[in-house]
């Protein structure tokens, strides 16, 4: 399995057979990196952090060079700083970042209209229905490679395989600039002595608590009987689990993308201890996400918020609501009684809110009785204020003085900062 600093890597020749593939996992080499030495070509060849250089935040991206003295992403830059000294610290640009990949997405769906993006910078494509025009799919994730390359500035690595769960893993192993085709006959050969973890979806926990049971590869996982799989890690996770073990997986790339969740986050300058600070800060999150989910026409049938403390240990809390909603004020109330349940009070680093389970809005339809109505309305009027006159001139006044005012108004991934 190729490493996050590229050693171990695996790829395939030019013309090895692809035979029965037709699904290609495209992932951009080091994202954030790639696209500051496309703008600033000195900064080539030099171990790279993306961050900001302020102490108090994350890794964002680190070059391949920057990798292999241990840097990675969502490490406090303090401590890469400390591991790489001689490294460059570039804050983040995600004006540059968004038009990159609004240009390598360009260069996918030029050559297949079934492109599903993952994510700002990878993307599944189905490729099967596009040989007469472009080739086989081995030849057309060289294509696609030459063209990202030649077209762009900046390299990706793909994977081939008959499954997205497959191709997926190849993208990863094939790290950086590499292609690695896997046949639909040699699925299982490819699967078997894979780690654990390699299974989309596993996270840091599952693997302990498999590997406690000696369930280490993911052959373990197809061998082990399914009622002891489930003892492990619940019936739903281990039957997913032994389906992709198998190789065994349905899912379709999807073209339009359906949005999941919406969350904004704020880092503190400073760690904070009043809980009243907290709360305010949990309710102003709440009502960008509430407009968020306005304008898009959701509403969320779950709340979640996440704290990370000083010692950058972090706690999630979701609860379900009893309707769904898109009030800031419903959602901010629950995002504050979530966090007052924390038995923890240590200096505060991070907060987030995340609106989930979304659904459609009912498109205007009320329920006879609502108690939020008078809240829908004048969040409404807010939504109607900031359109005409700017975001950052329309507040609550309960916001006015908050420090994360002056933040941007671009959101912060929730999971990273």
């Amino acid at each position: 399995m190729g490493r996050g600093d590229g050693s171990g890597r695996i790829v395939s020749r030019e013309g090895a057979d692809d035979t029965g593939t037709g699904i290609l996992h495209v992932d951009m080499d080091a994202f954030y990196a790639s696209v500051e030495v496309l703008y600033d070509p000195s900064l080539r060849g030099l171990p790279l952090i993306v961050g900001a250089p302020d102490g108090r935040s994350v890794v964002s991206s680190a070059s391949y060079e920057a990798r292999r003295y241990g840097v990675r992403s969502a490490m406090p830059v303090s401590q890469a700083v400390r591991l790489c000294p001689q490294a460059r610290i570039v804050p983040p640009d995600f004006t540059k970042y968004r038009a990159v990949s609004e240009a390598v997405m360009d260069v996918f769906r030029s050559v297949t209209p079934l492109v599903e993006q993952l994510s700002i910078d990878e993307a599944f494509l189905d490729v099967r229905g596009v040989r007469r025009l472009w080739g086989s799919p081995g030849e057309i994730a060289v294509l696609l490679r030459r063209r990202v390359r030649d077209e762009v500035g900046i390299t990706c690595s793909v994977g081939v395989a008959a499954t997205k769960h497959v191709a997926k893993m190849a993208s990863t192993i094939s790290k950086p600039d590499g292609m690695l085709i896997v046949p639909a006959a040699r699925t299982q050969e490819f699967l078997d002595p894979r780690p654990v973890g390699a299974i989309w979806g596993v996270g840091p926990k599952t693997v302990e608590t498999l590997q406690r049971r000696g369930i280490r590869l993911i052959r373990d996982v197809r061998e082990t009987p399914l009622e002891s799989l489930s003892r492990a890690v619940g019936p739903a996770l281990a039957q997913r689990m032994q389906q992709l073990a198998r190789g065994e997986d349905a899912r379709a790339v999807q073209t339009a993308r359906i949005e999941k969740s919406v969350g904004h986050e704020e880092t503190f300058e400073v760690d904070v201890t009043d809980a009243a600070v907290l709360h305010a800060e949990l309710l102003r999150l709440s009502d960008r996400v509430g407009a968020r989910l306005r304008a898009s026409g959701w509403q969320a049938g779950a709340v979640a918020i996440k704290i990370r403390f000083a010692d950058f240990s972090t706690l999630t809390r979701t609860t379900s609501l009893p309707e769904p909603t898109e009030v800031g004020q419903r959602i901010g109330d629950t995002a504050v009684g979530l966090f007052d349940q924390l038995e923890r009070r240590d200096p505060v680093r991070l907060v987030g809110v995340r609106a989930e389970k979304l659904r459609e809005s009912a498109g205007g339809a009320l329920a006879l009785w609502d108690d939020d109505e008078d809240q829908r309305r004048l969040e409404g009027a807010l939504d109607d204020a900031r359109a005409r006159f700017g975001a950052g001139m329309i507040t609550r006044a309960r916001h006015l003085g908050r420090a994360g005012d002056r933040s941007s108004d671009q959101p912060r991934p929730f999971g990273r900062e």
